[in-house]
């Protein structure tokens, strides 16, 4: 059985240079058995939302443009990679995926998440046909596996819960029949239901599936190849003076993971903490660099100030209209819409008389949480606002964010501090990062 997996995100296959990359990579390792798991190239993912959204809406002519873009940019990749060959097999079977996806995309009477699902996760399934006909090209042994058929899951479309007996026998089937085979490669973000229907784990839930796959073998060790040199206590697409996080415990990971740090996602560490697999973040631009470490660390490492943004938040404040306190019992039946919704609660805040929520946007859901609310209840709430967390802050670092701000809510516990504003000033944050 593989003893690793990799997981490679989008932007280390975002083109036929980032491919040819990964095939130095995997050069450094000819000794051992790999389970490699690919995200969708690029922003592919963003572009299928497009296309999902344009089709719902019937607007064929942008529907047409948009799949054709789509379609141009992965046979470009495959010409780039082989320029004096002919690679007609692996055209073929792209364009049968392209058929499929349109055919999937003319399904409007599905429930959104469903036809979300049935059509979003064609970009996996793009990038792993194409990688792997590169590698086997290049002498590299390569089985393809259909995640669909082992990541086995519920029909909670958009986040789909793992069957965790059936994908561990079905993991471990596909492992022994293909033990021959020095690269198995498959796809992350999405699975599939008893019948046959496709489901995903959630946005950029490829890390998951890593997590699910090297749990159900019994590996050692997960490795998320990044842009970055590892692990890191801030986004450097926002903040320049980020500092990389060497050594972290699980604990810490799922913090970050939970307050919105996006290296890793959030429900990666459970299956890693419970079958004992470390996890490393490893930069594939440089992959010389010492990789970040998730382990049983010493939870007495000393932590370094992390720092999360997180954009497009809503804040919602909730009164029963009849001036009722804020009890056990309200609050019981308002989670429960949160719950039908699936609107994950960023930061909460209760007073005698109003529940306050910070979430993500998202107008869909948004509207049905306010249907279902407004029968019993009085809503206000404000949009387009930033949640920013500090993990691990000090005195100064919250008194240089906090007197600077216009702060609509504020929590703090003895590590996190948390505040919603209308506007962030990044110069400031930056500053307070480099001094941190």
């Amino acid at each position: 059985m593989p003893q690793k997996v990799f997981k490679f995100g989008g932007a280390s296959v975002k083109n036929a240079d980032a491919v040819k990359n990964l095939l130095q990579i995997l050069s450094r390792f000819s000794d051992d058995k790999l389970v490699l798991v690919f995200s969708a190239m690029g922003k592919t993912t963003n572009a299928l939302e497009k296309l999902l959204h344009a089709s719902r809406a019937e607007q064929k002519a942008l529907k047409n443009v948009l799949l054709e873009q789509l379609k141009a940019f992965h046979f470009n990749i495959a010409a780039e990679l082989f320029p004096t060959t002919s690679f007609k097999p692996l055209t073929q079977k792209l364009g049968l995926l392209f058929e499929q996806l349109n055919t999937n995309l003319k399904m409007i009477t599905l429930d959104y998440d469903q036809h979300y699902d049935a059509t979003v996760g064609y970009g996996e399934l793009f990038s792993t046909e194409i990688i792997s006909y590169y590698l086997m090209q290049n002498g590299l042994p390569a089985k393809l596996i259909d995640a669909r058929k082992i990541i086995l899951t519920d029909n909670c479309y958009r986040a789909a819960n793992v069957n965790w007996e059936k994908s561990c026998e079905s993991i471990q089937k596909l492992a022994a029949e293909n033990s021959n085979s020095r690269f198995l490669i498959t796809q992350g973000f999405i699975g599939g239901t008893l019948k046959h229907e496709t489901t995903t784990l959630g946005r950029e839930g490829s890390d998951y599936s890593a997590a699910i796959i090297a749990y159900c073998l019994g590996a050692t060790e997960v490795t998320i190849w990044k842009d970055v040199p590892g692990l890191l206590n801030a986004d450097p697409k926002r903040l320049t003076h980020t500092k990389k996080i060497d050594h972290i415990s699980y604990a810490e990971a799922i913090e970050l993971a939970y307050y919105g740090a996006t290296v890793i996602h959030p429900k990666t560490i459970k299956p890693l903490q419970n079958g004992k697999i470390r996890l490393k973040v490893q930069s594939f631009l440089n992959p010389d660099l010492t990789p970040s470490l998730i382990d049983y660390a010493d939870e007495s490492i000393r932590p370094v100030p992390s720092f999360i943004i997180k954009e497009q938040q809503i804040l919602m404040s909730i009164s029963a209209r009849d001036f009722s306190f804020m009890n056990e019992d309200i609050l019981h039946k308002l989670f429960g819409y949160f719950v039908e919704t699936r609107i994950h609660i960023n930061v909460m805040q209760t007073s005698a008389l109003s529940l306050s929520v910070c979430f993500d946007e998202d107008n869909q859901k948004l509207e049905s949480l306010i249907n279902g609310l407004e029968a019993e209840f009085s809503i206000r709430y404000n949009s387009r606002l930033t949640l920013f967390t500090i993990r691990h802050y000090n005195q100064k670092l919250a008194d240089a964010i906090t007197s600077k701000h216009e702060i609509l809510l504020e929590q703090r516990s003895r590590t996190t501090l948390q505040i919603v504003v209308k506007s962030l000033d990044i110069p400031l944050i930056d500053a307070a990062l480099r001094d941190g």
